[in-house]
């Protein structure tokens, strides 16, 4: 079992390594310079579009839910537990490292949600199916559907074999067994192991509750989306604002460690080259895992919105990146760097985030914990429904549009989510990462390849809304 483990981690050290993060971040700084900068110019735009309505023109949800269906899958776990890693394993620069990731990744998810919308799929009946394997196949031409099938099944793995089941409903069931039954005194016998009864219970309700809404397709996910992404987004972000406040004093101090960290200013003498390239390859590669900006999974969600402008799809999609990246994932790194937690020996992930917040408002006591489970839950528990629709379009066009397959598939996936609690997490993450990496292949050689095609559609649109 070593020995597999070894070969996965291997295989994961190869795929995530330092050539696909240069690949997405280069692919990042061509499609910026294509679009001349648009995700600086029109942000203030993309923002006031997120909820403007149009009924009249082809889709399945509005812009704004079709956007909350994808940060239903970005706000994650990532956004508390990948920021402690990076901060921890690469010192406060690679939360700068993490913002031009981002900033970067925003022209990214702007150009495969405009090419998604571009070249989506409309049926008779009004079902729409569109990302990464249509543009693929309809902009680079159907010699490359090779390529397109790929893609989709990496997408299919990557949903049912751990980012979107066993690794977040094992998340969830931890968080509730250390808050209810940290001592785990309350416990039954499953598959000839003890587990706590907080485990158990929390892992049915999660299926049942993931069951109720998958069954119902992408209308109920994105209704469903709609009301938790900004409900625990918000939720969020008050902790994190008051840990601000509470510490505001600490901000600028902060800020300058962070600039100093990225580039090696803060390293041992002689260590300030490798200490540059930790925090790069650190934040770079959370700040893409969070984002998930190049990937290619936002573009499936971005592709049903009732909208006729793939740009001003596009230009909503992007404020997505903004949201995870620049404010929630800030927000946790601030508040690990200004209150010290990544220096504590023996801490690691969300433990990180949990004791920062603490020690930032130290009066709250239990209600932080309490408050962080929440928000832990939550985010998992989005991630579980973004992922199962991406996975079902992935599933969609590789078996040619066979609604059965489909409909079976979910039971799977909701078989996952229920068994996920009794299984060992560490290869299943592994295998995740794995395949979540390599969706991001196909991804990235389609936006390259059709990168004038996202610049042409951009300059037409500026000059139409110009004419105006």
């Amino acid at each position: 079992m070593s020995s597999f483990s070894n070969f996965l981690g291997a295989v994961d050290d190869i795929v995530w390594g330092v050539p696909l993060i240069v690949a997405i971040l280069v692919t990042g700084i061509l499609l910026t310079i294509r679009v001349r900068g648009l995700q600086f110019s029109k942000l203030g735009q993309a923002f006031r579009l997120m909820f403007q309505k149009d009924k009249e023109s082809e889709g399945e949800v509005s812009s704004f839910a079709a956007l909350c269906t994808a940060l239903s899958a970005t706000i994650g776990t990532g956004n508390i537990v990948g920021v402690a890693t990076a901060v921890v394993a690469g010192g406060p620069g690679a939360l700068f490292w993490m913002w031009i990731a981002a900033l970067f990744g925003m022209a990214t998810k702007y150009a495969e949600c405009t090419l998604a919308i571009h070249y989506r799929n409309v049926e008779k009946d009004g079902h729409i199916l569109g990302g990464p394997f249509y543009y693929i196949e309809k902009g680079m031409g159907s010699k490359f559907k090779w390529l397109a099938k790929l893609f989709a099944v990496f997408g299919v793995l990557a949903g049912l074999l751990g980012i979107g089941t066993i690794t977040q409903v094992n998340g969830i069931t931890s968080a509730a067994k250390v808050f209810f039954d940290p001592a785990n005194v309350h416990c039954i016998t499953l598959f000839g192991r003890p587990y706590s009864l907080a485990i158990v219970v929390t892992g049915i309700l999660v299926a049942l509750c993931t069951a109720l809404v998958v069954i119902g397709g992408l209308k109920r996910i994105s209704k469903v989306s709609q009301v938790i992404v900004p409900f625990m987004a918000i939720l969020y972000v008050l902790l994190g604002v008051s840990v601000l406040v509470f510490n505001i004093t600490a901000i600028p101090a902060a800020l300058k460690e962070i600039v100093l960290s990225a580039f090696g200013m803060r390293a041992a003498a002689g260590g300030a080259l490798g200490a540059i390239i930790i925090a790069m390859q650190k934040g770079i590669a959370r700040g893409i895992f969070s984002n998930e900006a190049g990937l290619g999974s936002a573009p499936i969600a971005a592709a049903a919105a009732k909208t006729s402008e793939p740009v001003e799809q596009g230009l909503v999609s992007m404020t997505g990146t903004f949201i995870d990246t620049i404010i929630i994932c800030t927000i946790t790194g601030l508040a690990i760097v200004i209150t010290g937690a990544y220096k504590v020996e023996g801490l690691e992930g969300a433990a990180v985030t949990i004791r920062a917040f603490q020690d930032a408002i130290p009066f709250a006591g239990a209600i932080i914990p309490f408050l962080m489970m929440l928000c832990l839950a939550f985010f998992a528990f989005t991630t579980i429904l973004g992922w199962d629709y991406y996975s079902e379009r992935c599933l969609e066009y590789a078996v040619n549009g066979n609604m059965s397959v489909v409909k079976v598939y979910r039971w799977f996936y909701i078989a996952a989510v229920l068994i996920g609690p009794y299984m060992t997490v560490s290869a299943v993450w592994t295998i995740a990462d794995i395949f979540n990496g390599l969706m991001a292949l196909p991804n990235i050689v389609a936006l390259i390849a059709l990168s004038g095609v996202t610049a042409k559609l951009t300059k037409d649109y500026v000059d139409r809304r110009k004419a105006l």
